[in-house]
């Protein structure tokens, strides 16, 4: 099993966080996330994957970019039980 979502990056945030949720003109959610590095060579993408699996306790490897790994928007795919992840999700969501 694999938890689905959306998250919207800031690549040169200045820091690395998740910010809480963000809906898109259409009115669909994301994760909005930054980070510290850049958008050059997929720092930035491998910075968010950092990110998610240490704030969702799960191993890097598990992390993966499913879509848009160019985009700002991108689809994650995190392996592990949907509803433990997405309970996790919404307390880091919540800070």
């Amino acid at each position: 099993m694999a938890l689905r979502l959306r998250v919207r990056l800031t690549p040169k945030g200045g820091r690395d966080a998740i910010e809480g949720w963000w809906s898109d003109s259409e009115g669909r959610a994301a994760l909005k996330a930054r980070v510290a590095a850049a958008p050059e060579d997929g720092k930035a993408n491998t910075a968010l994957i950092v990110l998610l699996a240490n704030a969702l306790d799960v191993k890097k490897s598990e992390v993966r970019i499913a879509s848009g790994a160019s985009s700002r928007v991108k689809t994650i795919e995190i392996d592990g039980d949907e509803r433990v992840l997405a309970a996790r999700l919404d307390l880091v969501a919540k800070r």
